[in-house]
C-alpha cells in the first residue's frame, strides 16, 4: 500500500466529510489499513519502508482517534472548512449558559460535600443527556445548515461541558472510594 498523506481523515477511511459518520465503516476501514501497514509485515524490508509503514500506521491512529470523538471530529471538520473554534482566545459565553455552568458546579459541590453518590450519578446522567443533545445540534449545524460560526460556538460550549463531565467523574471516583 502506497500511503497518501494528503488525504484528510475522512478520505483516509472512505467516509463523506461530515459530522455524522458511520462509525462501524470507519472502524472497519481503520482495521483494513492497520492490517496492511502493520510494522511486522515490513520487518524484512528496508529501513525507509519500515519507517513509511510506521508513519502510515501512526497517521491512521491519529485519524481514528480524532474521528471517534464527536468534539475532536467537529474541531477537525471546522478546520477543514477554515474555521478556528477560538477555544483558547474566545471564552465569552452567553450569560444563560454561564449561569447554568455555575448551577451545575454548585450541584456538584453540594453532592460532593454531602457524600451523595446518587445525586452525583444523576448529575452525570443529566450531563450526558445534555451533551448528546448538543452533539445532535452540532450535527445539524455542520451537516445540515453548514453554519460553521454557530458550530464553532457550540464546540466552545461543549468544551466547557466536557470539563464539567471530567469534574463529575473525579467527584464520582472520590465518592466511590
Amino acid at each position: 500500500m502506497q500511503p497518501d498523506f494528503s488525504k484528510n481523515h475522512f478520505e483516509l477511511f472512505g467516509l463523506p466529510v461530515a459530522f455524522n459518520i458511520d462509525s462501524a465503516r470507519m472502524e472497519q476501514a481503520y482495521r483494513d489499513i492497520q492490517t496492511q501497514v502493520h510494522p511486522d509485515k515490513f520487518a524484512h524490508l528496508s529501513e525507509q519502508q519500515r519507517r513509511l509503514s510506521m508513519q502510515w500506521a501512526t497517521h491512521a491512529n491519529e485519524a481514528v482517534q480524532t474521528l471517534k470523538k464527536p468534539l475532536a471530529r467537529a474541531r477537525y471538520l471546522l478546520g477543514l472548512h477554515g474555521v478556528d473554534t477560538e477555544e483558547e482566545s474566545n471564552t465569552s459565553m452567553p450569560s444563560d449558559f454561564l449561569m447554568a455552568q455555575m448551577e451545575w458546579r454548585e450541584e456538584i459541590m453540594d453532592a460532593k460535600s454531602s457524600g451523595d453518590l446518587e445525586a452525583m450519578e444523576q448529575l452525570h446522567d443529566r450531563l450526558r443527556k445534555e451533551t448528546r443533545q448538543q452533539h445532535l445540534e452540532l450535527g445539524n449545524l455542520l451537516d445540515g445548515s453548514a453554519d460553521y460560526a454557530a458550530a464553532a460556538g457550540l464546540v466552545r460550549k461543549l468544551k466547557f461541558m466536557e470539563k464539567l463531565g471530567e469534574e463529575i467523574e473525579r467527584a464520582l471516583e472520590s465518592l466511590e472510594a
